[in-house]
């Protein structure tokens, strides 16, 4: 069964950088895609960057956050990483990996809380 523990999220002011983790234990060796998505205060669930699970790393990155955060992974650690630049106030949201297809995907973690204060 698939395991999401995400983590890296804090209080941080405008402009700054954070990076985030997800411990992503038991993945299926045919997953295609992980992805980042976020979650603001009554809002739904917006994705922001995917990346190929094995092979080449191909990447992609949704326009409301491109050329400032950046996905990676590290597969022998079964990690995914959101690397987070010049944070704005709208950035502020509950994030989550897990898989890039909904039929790929079992659960939700608890996610981790990124707040930006201006």
């Amino acid at each position: 069964q698939v395991q999401l523990v995400e983590s890296g999220g804090g209080l941080v002011q405008t402009g700054a950088s954070l990076k985030l983790s997800c411990a992503a234990s038991g993945l299926s060796s045919s997953t295609y895609a992980m992805a980042w998505f976020r979650q603001a205060p009554e809002k739904g669930r917006e994705f922001l960057a995917t990346v190929l699970w094995t092979g080449t790393i191909s990447t992609y990155h949704a326009n409301s956050v491109e050329g400032r955060f950046t996905i990676s992974r590290d597969n022998a650690k079964n990690m995914v990483y959101l690397q987070m630049n010049n944070l704005k106030p709208k950035d502020t949201a509950v994030y989550y990996c897990n898989n890039l297809r909904p039929q790929d995907r079992d659960y939700w973690g608890q996610g981790t809380q990124v707040t930006v204060s201006s």
